[in-house]
């Protein structure tokens, strides 16, 4: 029982800590990449947190401790062989609960204007100047509420008057190739 309590006040006392000495020492840059344990990427691109981060970690502890006092206080679950095995399962579920949470904050708090690539094939632009036969001109499009501008090549090398009309049908690098609308 007091490996229970040991573990209930070490992971209240880190996350305590860590929470109060983050903003004194700079811990404010705990979500992103810049060497920090918790940091990672997913597969789109937005930080989150991996489950060996210190604060999933701390949770973890944090509730095989209080977990393993509560379960060896019931009279059913008071042989250590199965408190310790339940609340392991009931913390390991705590520290999951915990990780998804927290990656749901950080995907909901990730906004950006920028618009994703892949998202602009299709997309009307207007051009902003005139391109010319195999040369580079400048599209303006809005995406998201937000207006931007690019660089534009006609996919078939004519050129295309400013202030036409076109839609973005392929994006090279920086560059964005444009059809006319018809």
């Amino acid at each position: 029982m007091i490996i229970y309590a040991i573990c209930l006040v070490f992971g209240l006392m880190f996350t305590l800590v860590s929470a109060f000495a983050g903003h004194l020492f700079g811990g404010h840059d705990s979500v992103g990449t810049g060497g920090h344990a918790d940091a990672g990427f997913s597969s789109d691109g937005v930080p989150g947190i991996t489950f060996f981060s210190p604060t999933i970690l701390a949770s973890f502890i944090t509730g095989f401790g209080a977990f393993g006092l509560i379960l060896a206080e019931i009279p059913a679950t008071a042989s250590v062989w199965l408190n310790a095995p339940i609340a392991f399962v009931i913390a390991l579920l705590v520290a999951l609960g915990v990780l998804a949470l927290m990656n749901w904050i950080f995907r909901k708090t990730q906004g950006s204007s920028e618009a994703r690539v892949g998202q602009l094939i299709g997309t009307t632009a207007s051009l902003a100047s005139p391109i010319p036969e195999n040369g580079v001109g400048e599209i303006s499009y809005v995406y998201g509420g937000s207006r931007y501008s690019a660089p534009a090549r006609s996919e078939d090398g004519l050129a295309i008057a400013a202030g036409r009309t076109v839609k973005i049908t392929r994006i090279v690098g920086t560059q964005y190739f444009v059809t006319t609308s018809n």
